[in-house]
């Protein structure tokens, strides 16, 4: 007998390959249309608990929060219990659990909830692109990661563009409960059409082989240049979601005085982050990555400042680029994270991981004393803050010519 063929992957065309691509972009707007649902209903969510700004976006940080800390759990239990097993465990108890949260009692109950809703949204993006990088060409790879990523996009704006209008016309719990039904119906799909796993087996807890998941930290925690891309991560991801955060508060206010159901339009910048992500693959094979990453950031800098001028149409233009350069350099620096990793790529993108949600659930919060002390300007001049310090640490960090692709 011959030896057995190595599998290759499933192919673009082939029925396992449209199957894969419908059930990652299905598992992208399951998630993140849960995870983000609630940033578009807090004014609503802040009048009807009689809570200010900051606290409201606690329930947007503590989902976040609960996806930071569970994603290296979760990439450990998909090495044991295999890939597609453990994204249906959690994709099933996030939909449990966001269908329980409209139906909260208290604000306590509510972030409680949010927290471990956040828990079990961590195991999507903690396994979904190694699953996806072992079941299919890798001839094809990049074709269907850009799908998973469309679906986080899609369903990111999707939870906000449905709750907020439906928040304004009934509540915020009637906004957010339909956006979960709509992740269960997604969930469902990704469970129904799934394909099974075909390049990894499953590592037993005690087996030998397994290499301890603290050496695999620890290799990629030593490297500067990770810890810099981290930190990136961690800052730029916080000053994002800061403004996205507070901005519904703003357009409710005077001057602009915008109903919840026309200022949740603004999240359509999101699609600016769409073309930005993929434009900077672009960029990068022509610029290298360092300058692209600046330019991103100077670019989300730029986009900012021109926020400040209170007339509709420039706050509008100001988020279209804020959006573009922050997703460009995210794009660049998670890209970055495998090129650099050592001893574990899954647990070095976990890491960042890590940070870019920690920096998303404390920053999301702690901007949010500036805004209510210095309305606009205060928050503009902390996420200003954040992303110099982000600039410098690119310039310091990442420069060395030794430093593959800068």
């Amino acid at each position: 007998m011959g030896a057995p063929v190595q599998w290759q992957g499933h192919r673009h065309g082939s029925r396992g390959y449209k199957r894969m691509i419908l059930a990652l972009f299905a598992a992208g707007v399951a998630t993140f249309s849960q995870l983000y649902s609630v940033q578009g209903v807090l004014p609503e969510l802040s009048r009807d608990l009689g809570i200010g700004e900051a606290q409201a976006a606690l329930a947007v940080s503590a989902a976040t929060l609960g996806l930071a800390c569970s994603v290296l759990v979760w990439s450990l239990l998909a090495d044991r219990l295999g890939r597609l097993r453990t994204m249906n465990i959690a994709i099933i108890a996030a939909v449990i659990l966001g269908l329980a949260v409209p139906f909260s009692p208290g604000f306590e109950w509510l972030l409680a909830l949010r927290f471990i809703e956040g828990l079990a949204l961590g195991g999507i993006p903690a396994i979904a692109l190694a699953y996806l990088a072992e079941e299919v060409s890798h001839l094809h790879a990049a074709v269907a990661a850009g799908t998973y990523i469309s679906g986080t996009t899609l369903g990111g704006l999707a939870g906000r563009l449905v709750a907020g209008p439906l928040s304004e016309f009934w509540n915020w719990r009637v906004g957010t409960l339909v956006v979960s039904i709509m992740a269960a119906i997604a969930a469902s799909v990704f469970i129904a059409v799934a394909p099974s796993p075909r390049g990894f087996t499953p590592v037993p807890f005690a087996s030998p082989d397994a290499v301890p998941l603290w050496r695999k930290l620890w290799a990629n925690l030593r490297q500067g240049r990770l810890l810099v891309l981290y930190a990136q991560g961690f800052l730029l991801m916080g000053g994002f979601v800061a403004v996205f955060n507070y901005l519904g508060f703003r357009l409710e206010a005077p001057p602009f005085l915008i109903p919840a159901s026309l200022a949740s339009l603004v999240f359509i910048a999101y699609l600016s982050g769409t073309w930005s992500s993929r434009q900077s693959g672009v960029f990068v094979a022509r610029f290298a990555r360092l300058p692209v990453l600046l330019g991103s950031i100077g670019v989300m800098f730029g986009g900012l400042l021109i926020t400040l001028v209170e007339f509709l149409p420039s706050v509008v233009v100001g988020m279209l680029l804020f959006t573009a350069g922050f997703f460009g350099a995210h794009a660049v620096a998670s890209g970055w994270i495998p090129v650099l990793a050592v001893g574990g790529r899954a647990q070095a993108a976990s890491l960042y991981n890590l940070a870019y949600y920690g920096g998303s659930s404390l920053f999301g919060w702690a901007i949010g004393l500036l805004f209510n002390v210095w309305g606009w300007p205060g928050l503009v001049a902390g996420v200003g803050l954040l992303l110099m310090v982000a600039a410098s640490l690119a310039v310091l960090g990442l420069r060395n010519p030794s430093t593959p692709g800068a």
